[in-house]
């Protein structure tokens, strides 16, 4: 009996690893991925444990000659006084601009969207296919409210409980140090 019941789990992870993605929201049109390609701050995100306790949090990517890109996600972990990074890989969704599928721990996947562009490449909103993973990103970690308010409205037009967002600290004496 055991062995049936983890035969059909191993069957159903494998088979929502390889899903069609279903995006919450839209993905941009026109998207140039050497445009996108350097280092990100995160501004505001939805709560989940792998970034819980993080400041200063980081995303930057890189081309690979596959046309994949790695991902290094990096943030201070303020109780262990300590940097944490993660990296990992972004397979391009085939026929979807601005989609890809990541993994940080293969065999899962998780759809990562690139679903608003602003200011030419310097800010950018990332959704996925529910509404626990929300990132609003910027090239710098000084962003203005109106453009927090921006991004919060466009999570709650998608259909995301702003109530639970968070607004990533970015203190001075990290800034250097990432």
């Amino acid at each position: 009996m055991k062995k049936w019941m983890v035969s059909l789990l191993f069957t159903f992870l494998l088979s929502a690893c390889n899903s069609q993605p279903t995006p919450v929201a839209e993905v941009v049109d026109d998207f140039e991925a050497e445009r996108y390609l350097g280092k990100w701050y995160e501004i505001v995100r939805m709560p989940h444990s792998f970034e819980e306790g993080l400041q200063g949090v980081t995303a930057e990517y890189r081309l690979n000659g596959d046309g994949t890109l790695e991902v290094t996600n990096r943030g201070y972990h303020t109780q262990n006084e300590e940097w944490q990074t993660a990296i990992g890989l972004a397979e391009p969704v085939e026929n979807m601009e601005a989609a890809y599928q990541v993994t940080f721990f293969w065999p899962f996947y998780g759809g990562y969207y690139v679903s608003w562009l602003g200011g030419d490449y310097q800010q950018a909103i990332v959704t996925s296919d529910s509404h626990e993973y929300f990132w609003f990103l910027s090239r710098s970690p000084d962003v203005s409210q109106a453009d927090i308010d921006y991004a919060l409205a466009k999570a709650h037009e998608w259909g995301y409980d702003i109530d639970q967002m968070i607004i990533v600290d970015h203190p001075a004496e990290l800034r250097d140090a990432n």
